[in-house]
């Protein structure tokens, strides 16, 4: 007795997907519709937060406000 499983997407869905990220000329981890939030939105907002953190310390040591009595 042989029983096969049913996939869980079609064949033909499968193939059009293939077709559609291997025509796309983007790099692989960009081929997403909302891969660019993940992968460049993020990082750039957490370094911008970062920098502008580290600005306000510096500022604030340098001009000596801020501190903690």
């Amino acid at each position: 007795i042989m029983l096969t499983e049913t996939p869980f997407r079609a064949r033909e869905k499968l193939l059009e997907k293939q077709r559609l990220f291997q025509s796309i000329q983007r790099h692989t981890y960009l081929k997403g519709p909302m891969d660019k939030v993940t992968s460049v939105a993020i990082p750039l907002a957490l370094a911008a937060s970062s920098l502008y953190m580290i600005g306000t310390g510096i500022y604030n040591m340098s001009n000596g406000i801020g501190k903690k009595e």
